[in-house]
């Protein structure tokens, strides 16, 4: 089953992995390097160079060698023109070649030039790079013997090629204004997650060059700043914070309708939950903005890895396993998930799980594999079991007061600039979907995969009877929120089969999109 890929393909890549030295992931780190899962800061500058440096972009191999099939009497086709591209698609499909196999790789037809180093050698996990490409290769394409699906309904997708033209890459809006300075301190959930290494290394750094300067976009983490996520919407809105980083678990306490982007067991398959984050992005974007007085966001941090595992010092094999554990929480939704399970939820913001975990307050973190890493969970936990579908974004906002005193030449810049980053981490998210998992088994925790009677408990108990009712429920549905539960109808209910009826209740409709509809 497509939810279940990762673990399908676990025990194949640890062994390919240690076939071709993955060494770096186990013992004590490099004191010299600079991966992710570390409590220095990376820096807000493009990084030094380290004992690990980014590899060169080129031409990245396949990951096997294949024979020819023997040639077969056929009768040849007859000759057609390809369709004549216009002079905008051939500025396009030139950028692409020029910039494939690196740090700002495109897909314009052809997915191969997508593989490449990315921008931060951290966010190559230590992985070496030829280990690297092959399993970038592996889940951006799919491996059908594996099981793995591919990756490519990421750049086929509407959303990605509105990202191409947000991004103006052919015909990036010229720089007219000088002098300016303007400084915009980002407020990330923790510095050290990848998702706050792209701002640094990529975003930040790429704006300062367009901009001559004149543009200095730093990061801090809400640890450092003494913020919890469930105050950030109001913080940002206020002006208390330039810009922030809002995960929808962690404000829905104050504004439910964000959760039709965090429904946490919607989703059996990395496509669908994909299909759907990008299909209600509008609404989500229109929900900040009214919320905080007219803040925008600015653009999306991408979580692959996101898949939500249950991290412990015991086995989570039956349901019965479950029964009174206490769990971390961060959303609303989750721990309506967790209850549905039998567990006991209790909120935990971002860097608390660790201690947590150490002190036995909890019995499991719930996370994603990616963020695990981030938080050195390895060291705390034996066994991971899982996991909870899904793709993911946070939503990155900047308030309506320092964003109307930026020049419009600048604020065009920054939107261009942030649509590249996007770009950059989608192009990252199919080797993030796939390899943290398996770096936390090299780390030494133990995949647990949920049984049969677990995966359908999620799809036919947890989903319809607690996580969409409790949604249901803290949307004040029927008397509020008409227009959510609308969208969730028309963009939501088509990939998962759902429908919420006027009088809140719930009932089956036909599945016409996404993969369960093929």
């Amino acid at each position: 089953m497509k939810h279940r890929l990762t673990v399908y393909v676990a025990a194949v890549i640890a062994s390919l992995a240690l076939a071709l030295g993955l060494g770096a992931c186990g013992g004590d780190p490099d004191p010299t390097a600079t991966p992710v899962p570390t409590s220095t800061p990376v820096p807000t500058a493009t990084p030094s160079p380290t004992d690990t440096p980014v590899p060169t972009a080129t031409t990245a191999p396949t990951a096997m060698e294949t024979k020819e099939p023997a040639a077969m009497e056929t009768k040849e086709p007859e000759a057609t023109e390809p369709p004549a591209m216009s002079d905008e698609e051939k500025a396009l499909a030139e950028y692409a070649a020029e910039h494939a196999n690196g740090p700002g790789a495109i897909f314009v037809g052809d997915p191969m030039q997508l593989l490449g180093p990315p921008p931060h050698p951290g966010l190559m996990f230590d992985v070496p790079e030829i280990l690297y490409t092959q399993l970038f290769q592996m889940a951006l394409m799919g491996a059908p013997e594996l099981r793995l699906e591919s990756h490519m309904f990421i750049y086929t997708s509407d959303y990605y090629q509105d990202l191409l033209k947000k991004a103006r890459l052919t015909n990036p809006t010229e720089l007219t204004t000088s002098g300016e300075d303007i400084e915009i301190q980002h407020a990330c959930i923790i510095r050290t997650l990848p998702t706050c290494v792209m701002i640094q290394a990529y975003w930040a750094p790429n704006l300062a060059a367009r901009t001559n300067g004149q543009v200095k976009l730093s990061v801090i983490s809400f640890p450092e700043l003494g913020v919890d996520g469930p105050d950030t919407l109001d913080q940002v809105g206020d002006g208390t914070l330039d810009m922030a980083n809002i995960y929808a678990g962690y404000v829905a306490g104050a504004l439910p309708p964000i959760e039709i982007q965090a429904l946490w067991g919607m989703a059996t398959d990395w496509e669908t939950s994909y299909s759907v984050l990008t299909d209600v992005a509008e609404e989500v974007d229109q929900i900040i903005l009214e919320a905080t007085g007219g803040s925008h966001v600015l653009n999306r941090n991408w979580f692959a890895g996101a898949d939500q595992w249950f991290f412990g010092n015991r086995p989570l094999q039956t349901l019965e396993d479950f029964k009174e554990a206490k769990m971390r929480s961060h959303a609303a939704s989750m721990s309506d998930f967790i209850a549905g399970m039998g567990g006991e939820p209790v909120f935990l913001g971002p860097g608390q799980q660790y201690v947590a975990l150490e002190l036995d307050n909890i019995d499991f973190a719930t996370t994603g594999s990616l963020l695990a890493i981030s938080e050195r969970l390895y060291e705390v936990a034996d066994y991971m079991a899982g996991p909870a579908i899904a793709f993911g974004y946070t939503n990155n906002v900047i308030n309506k007061e320092v964003w109307d005193e930026i020049p419009e030449n600048l604020q065009q810049i920054i939107i261009e600039e942030g649509a590249k980053a996007e770009l950059e981490a989608l192009r990252l998210a199919p080797f993030h979907n796939l390899v943290p998992v398996q770096i936390n088994q090299q780390l030494g925790v133990e995949i647990v995969p949920f049984s049969e009677e677990m995966v359908e408990h999620v799809q036919t108990v947890v989903f319809p009877e607690h996580v969409l009712p409790g949604w249901v429920k803290r949307l004040g549905y029927p008397g509020k929120n008409d227009a959510t539960i609308s969208a969730f109808n028309e963009k939501v209910g088509p990939y998962i089969g759902i429908q919420i009826n006027e009088d809140g209740s719930l009932s089956e409709v036909p599945i016409t999109k996404g993969p369960r509809s093929r």
